[in-house]
């Protein structure tokens, strides 16, 4: 079964892509926005990756959630399943393909610095960044049931370079 999208090589335009995204999301969140982040492997140079562009939003309360979902929808975007308590998941598909994934985090959630320390170990480390490419593209060939799969077997490699940061 295929993932949400292909593995593709990096691409150079993946920076600039969030770049376009940020500027369309920030005005969203007001001033409940404390910071936006490129996260994910898109965010990474040298990496290939699905041409999932993610986006965090790091916000002050969660209070404007209803408005933020409406004015996302205008955007595009539709509510994915929360991942967990202060960790809101929306998705944008263009023609039929994801194009984006926002994660909104409540300030101090867990995740906000997570996603955070991972891209930064990847950006810094090439054997890291290659062995999890390797990781990502064997995982692909092999997957027989869709994304759950292939987010649930990256997830030991991604514990285990972030128990090491620590």
């Amino acid at each position: 079964m295929s993932l949400t999208s292909p593995i593709k090589p990096y691409d150079p335009t993946w920076p600039e892509q969030y770049s376009i995204e940020a500027a369309r999301l920030r005005p969203i969140f007001g001033s409940a926005l404390i910071g936006i982040h490129h996260v994910g492997s898109t965010a990474v140079p040298e990496l290939a990756a699905k041409g999932e562009i993610d986006v965090l939003a790091v916000v002050k309360s969660d209070g404007g959630l209803e408005d933020w979902s409406g004015s996302l929808v205008a955007l595009g975007y539709r509510r994915g399943g929360d991942l967990s308590s202060g960790h809101y998941f929306f998705k944008r598909d263009v023609n039929g393909a994801r194009t984006h994934k926002l994660h909104v985090c409540l300030d101090g959630h867990g995740q906000i610095a997570r996603m955070l320390k991972f891209r930064d170990h990847l950006r810094k480390h090439a054997g890291d960044r290659s062995r999890y490419q390797e990781l990502k593209l064997r995982l692909e060939r092999e997957n027989t049931s869709g994304i759950q799969q292939y987010l649930l077997a990256k997830e030991p490699f991604i514990r285990d370079i972030l128990a090491n940061l620590d």
